[in-house]
């Protein structure tokens, strides 16, 4: 079935390239998909396969009968950037697919629609999650609130994240080692409350800016000073925003950032001193602190046997020279630093993640993701595809 699997992918390329281009130029983000929504839906009800919608703005589905189930996941929400990539199917509306969601989406529309084809040769049943608001780590936590696995808990699930400005040729996949690849996060706002005056009298306030300033290299000491050299974590500050005008002190500043560890413990530590920090880090400058999380995830756990299974299937798929662990390649590329809210299914069920290449820098794909010149491989999409169909079915046939 493998290579059958991938021709048949190969020969729906233009339809994926245009699932794609529409979602592109249709970017929505967080939550309000209604548009993504309703297209993922029809499409899917064209192949035969009726969706449910799940949590606030998700959409989940099943081919199959009876046997194990194997669940496949893809995210659908964009990033509120311009985008700026000069691609004909541009997104005008202020948002972007910067981190390839409409790729995978795309991807599973057609994983779907091979698996149908040959439902009743598969050996189990196949669970789709199309999944929103990802970018702000809440969609998955959402889904698994409102009853995805109310029809039986999967013994697998299994998620593709596509690369871009990677020196590897389009369609080499990555399979994520056994453990963590992915670190825990939290997305947080600082809201310092001070009093406005005069730029000329500033005695007669209390300035929040001095306090947010001070704030901001205070937290910094969080990963240089308060963990092991041999624990790795993140912590950005990513917007600061205060005041409207040269010569007014105002009454308020706010913080944005988000907090990332590799370890759950690490994070958690983390997390309450980023909130002490603030409270008294505010209080030395005659301000008040209050810290809200705005979204986050745990860490990203890869099962072993699911692992070897994964990079068993697309080996055989694509060759050994196309499937790659992780593990194996060292350095960065054996752990992601951003974060991924598929965490929440790994810590449910057995999981992995796989990572796809989608544009090297000779080709003209220079730039990462997130960036809103960000540009992607669609020669990949019909290998993610197939990926994503012969991994359910190889795993669904395992007795």
């Amino acid at each position: 079935m493998a290579r059958n699997m991938l021709d048949a992918a190969m020969a729906d390329r233009d339809e994926m390239i245009r699932h794609r281009r529409y979602l592109h130029a249709h970017a929505e983000t967080g939550f309000d998909l209604d548009r993504t929504l309703s297209y993922v839906r029809d499409q899917l009800a064209e192949k035969g396969i009726e969706a449910k919608v799940c949590g606030r703005c998700g959409l989940t589905a099943e081919i199959g009968r009876g046997g194990r189930k194997i669940l496949l996941r893809a995210d659908m929400d964009a990033l509120p950037v311009r985008e700026e990539s000069g691609e004909d199917f541009a997104c005008r509306d202020g948002a972007m697919h910067a981190c390839d969601h409409d790729m995978h989406t795309a991807m599973l529309l057609e994983a779907a629609k091979l698996l149908k084809e040959r439902e009743n040769e598969l050996g189990g049943r196949v669970q789709l999650m199309f999944q929103s608001a990802e970018e702000i780590l809440q969609g998955a936590a959402d889904m698994l609130e409102n009853g995805l696995m109310d029809n039986g808990r999967p013994d697998a699930a299994l998620m593709i994240h596509v690369l871009t400005g990677l020196p590897l040729e389009p369609g080499t996949v990555i399979v994520s080692s056994p453990g963590i690849s992915a670190p825990a996060a939290g997305m947080f706002e600082i809201r310092l409350q001070g009093k406005g005056c005069h730029g000329a009298m500033p005695h007669t306030g209390v300035d929040p800016i001095s306090a947010a300033t001070h704030l901001v290299l205070g937290l910094q000491t969080l990963t240089s000073r308060e963990i092991a050299p041999s624990d790795t974590a993140m912590l950005t500050i990513g917007m600061l925003q205060a005041g409207d005008t040269a010569n007014v002190i105002p009454d308020r500043a706010a913080l944005r950032g988000s907090l990332r560890a590799m370890d759950d413990g690490v994070f958690a530590h983390l997390r309450t001193r980023m909130e002490e920090i603030s409270r008294l880090t505010a209080q030395t400058f005659r301000c008040t602190a209050e810290v809200e999380m705005l979204g986050g995830c745990p860490t990203l756990m890869n099962d072993a046997s699911t692992s070897a299974m994964a990079l068993r299937s697309v080996r055989q798929l694509l060759g050994a020279e196309k499937a790659m662990l992780s593990g194996e390649m060292g350095g960065s590329a054996a752990r992601s630093s951003g974060s991924e809210d598929f965490a929440y299914i790994s810590h449910e069920v057995p999981s992995v993640m796989l990572a796809l290449a989608a544009g090297r820098p000779e080709d003209g794909y220079a730039y990462p993701a997130h960036h809103p010149m960000t540009r992607f491989d669609e020669r990949a999409l019909p290998v993610g595809a197939a990926v994503y169909a012969q991994t359910a079915a190889d795993f669904l046939a395992q007795a």
